[in-house]
């Protein structure tokens, strides 16, 4: 959902290739066990062997991003560079995301025995800690992007999130050498801007695109995103 309006634009000068990741959307994997950003990223590299994609620029957005990193630090030789947009080194820092990932942990096994009520729930906890005025404006993209999200194991989408709690690249991302660009959101509360810079900047020679919108930017921005995304884009396959 996150690129939905971001394919046909990067489709014009690149090969596309996008997944869902385990438990999310229609075709995602549904494991048997607890999802972990590792498998996500072992399985963006099992697809691009299985279409001999031999080398690739990895692009993620949030947890993507996470993913992202992952994928560079896992698969190497994969991956030619990178675009991480709207995502940090760590996601669990402050007493209020610790407070988040206790609720996501709560929320598993309700979510497991009985998905199609929880749902709403979920919904409306999201809604509740989301910034004001989230959403597009358009009642019917709204209600097709809820209902593809919908589409998703909500126990495995609240695993995903709580892996992202624990994730941090931190003693790692700066060994990153590849090409890489970092779009920053710089009205994001979600994954604060500051978190977004500090990344950036660990990265050596990474190239640094500033919009000023929210978390959400890929989605109710495009205007703004899609120039950034290009630029990143451009950034990343220089070499």
């Amino acid at each position: 959902v996150n690129w939905c309006r971001s394919y046909g634009p990067v489709a014009e000068r690149a090969r596309v290739i996008a997944l869902d990741h385990r438990g999310h959307g229609r075709f995602g994997l549904r494991p048997d066990g607890r999802v972990r950003l590792e498998q996500c990223a072992d399985d963006a590299a099992a697809v691009a062997r299985a279409l001999e994609v031999e080398r690739f620029v990895a692009v993620g957005y949030s947890m993507g991003g996470a993913i992202a990193q992952l994928l560079w630090r896992r698969h190497p030789h994969l991956v030619s560079g990178l675009v991480l947009c709207a995502t940090a080194m760590r996601f669990r820092q402050t007493a209020s995301e610790w407070v988040d990932y206790a609720l996501v942990r709560l929320g598993e096994a309700p979510a497991a025995l009985l998905s199609r009520r929880a749902w709403p729930i979920a919904e409306r906890v999201a809604a509740a800690r989301a910034p004001a005025g989230a959403g597009t404006g358009s009642t019917p993209f709204d209600e097709w992007a809820r209902s593809e999200i919908r589409a998703g194991s909500l126990r495995s989408v609240l695993q995903a999130s709580a892996a992202c709690h624990k994730f941090d690249s931190s003693t790692w991302v700066d060994q990153v050498d590849v090409p890489t660009a970092v779009v920053v959101c710089a009205q994001d509360l979600v994954v604060p801007t500051a978190r977004q810079r500090q990344l950036a900047n660990v990265i050596r020679d990474a190239t640094v695109l500033e919009i000023p919108a929210d978390h959400l930017a890929c989605v109710t921005r495009p205007t703004m995103f899609l120039p950034a995304l290009d630029q990143a884009l451009t950034a990343a396959i220089s070499d």
